[in-house]
């Protein structure tokens, strides 16, 4: 009885926040309570065995860091640049800002970076006389991808890194090279679908030209001292093994030093961390721990089993499929928490290897980060983007993002499909 309940309230929790019925947090917040006030989830055991402090406390460094970083305008200068060495052509400057997201994306994590590039894409689709949508869908397309290729990037793989004691080196050492790969493939299909609403204007580059890129860095001595803490933080997540550090630790020093070292108004930069985003998580890990204790997970992973045979090939294929597909229709985040138990129980079931399991939490990963494109809810920075695009005037519709969303979501999950057995299973 308890499982059916647990399950029910889930899926209603996952169907409010897909279809935008209730607010996210509000709705995860909601769930969570219902599920400790029923007895299904042990009011300690919720805050003591299930929510993973790693996962929030990393998020919340790092935003600290990035809400510091921001008053520079360090953002500002790098999309103006952008468009200046596209030389005022949209499908250049298109590609450049993709690329320049995706870069970001990787250490920054994609919500944060597509917050912070949208405003100056706006900008400089008005100066181009140019849609703002083409650049506003390549750009979260791209953060998406981008955020795969390290454990900050995107949410799903600073869970699945959590979970798994996976380093920030091994990420980048095993994700970084498919996102290579992905990232001109999926930018091509974009531009060659975009290509007939890219027409330059006659005044398009004396318009850019003009753009004042080194004016825009209002604080050069702010940027330095973000850069030289940024550079220590990134250095610490590459070396946090031998430093017997968690993550979330050296997010949290990072950010308690940058606000230090920058003599930052603590208060002012605190109400710019997503305090929403944070409480999302506490109520999502709560509804997942509800699968968790009454063996519902349990029954997912023996399913996989029977189907794939355990560590074998055919169990990464569909977990890369499944995980595409399914984060595409209920959001990536939650669906990597369901998931993480089930690749933990799968592994301990069949005795897997450790060259196995790791296998697994790739191909999950790639598997959550790239299905996220798929549909205008697949991943947050998608609702963050549509919703910023609304506030400025142009809707981005649910068909219109799928319409991009479906072959781009194909092609990366095939690359993605491609790498996993060449380099784990031949």
């Amino acid at each position: 009885m308890q499982e059916i309940f647990a399950v029910a309230l889930f899926a209603v929790v996952l169907a409010l926040i897909a279809f935008e019925l209730m607010n996210r947090t509000v709705a995860a917040l909601l769930g969570a309570a219902i599920l400790i006030s029923f007895g299904v989830v042990g009011q300690e055991a919720a805050a003591s065995e299930f929510v993973d402090w790693n996962t929030i406390g990393l998020l919340a460094g790092m935003m600290v860091i990035v809400a510091v970083v921001d008053r520079t305008g360090v953002f500002e200068y790098l999309a103006i640049k952008s468009a200046q060495w596209g030389r005022a052509k949209p499908g250049r400057i298109l590609i450049l800002l993709a690329v320049v997201t995706a870069f970001l994306s990787a250490f920054l994590d994609n919500v944060t970076t597509v917050i912070l590039m949208v405003p100056v894409t706006f900008l400089i689709a008005d100066a181009l006389d140019s849609s703002p949508t083409p650049f506003l869908l390549t750009q979260v397309m791209a953060s998406n991808i981008g955020g795969a290729s390290t454990l900050i990037g995107d949410p799903p793989n600073i869970l699945i890194g959590s979970a798994s004691g996976l380093t920030f080196a091994d990420f980048v050492f095993n994700l970084a090279p498919v996102v290579i790969l992905t990232l001109p493939a999926v930018l091509a299909v974009l531009y060659f679908m975009f290509r007939k609403q890219l027409r330059q204007s006659e005044n398009a580059e004396r318009v850019i030209a003009g753009m004042d890129a080194a004016g825009s860095i209002r604080d050069p001595i702010l940027l330095r001292k973000c850069l030289i803490v940024l550079g220590f933080v990134i250095v610490a997540f590459f070396l946090h093994g031998a430093l017997h550090l968690e993550a979330a630790t050296i997010a949290l020093f990072g950010a308690a030093a940058l606000m230090l070292y920058a003599r930052s108004d603590v208060e002012e930069v605190l109400r710019d961390v997503e305090w929403p985003t944070l409480l999302f998580f506490v109520g999502l890990f709560v509804l997942v721990g509800g699968l968790e204790v009454t063996g519902f997970i349990g029954g997912i992973a023996e399913l996989l089993t029977s189907v794939s045979g355990g560590g074998s090939a055919l169990t990464a294929v569909i977990v890369i499929w499944g995980s595409g597909i399914a984060s595409g229709i209920v959001d990536n985040i939650p669906f990597t928490a369901t998931m993480i138990p089930v690749i933990q129980q799968l592994a301990e079931a069949e005795n897997l290897s450790e060259a196995q399991t790791r296998s697994l939490w790739w191909a999950l990963a790639l598997g959550a980060d790239f299905g996220g494109n798929l549909t205008l809810i697949g991943a947050s920075a998608n609702v963050v983007v549509a919703g910023m695009s609304e506030r400025a005037g142009r809707r981005i519709s649910f068909v219109e993002f799928l319409l991009y969303g479906i072959p781009v979501t194909l092609i990366s999950l095939a690359i993605a499909t491609g790498y996993v057995l060449l380099r784990y299973y031949m």
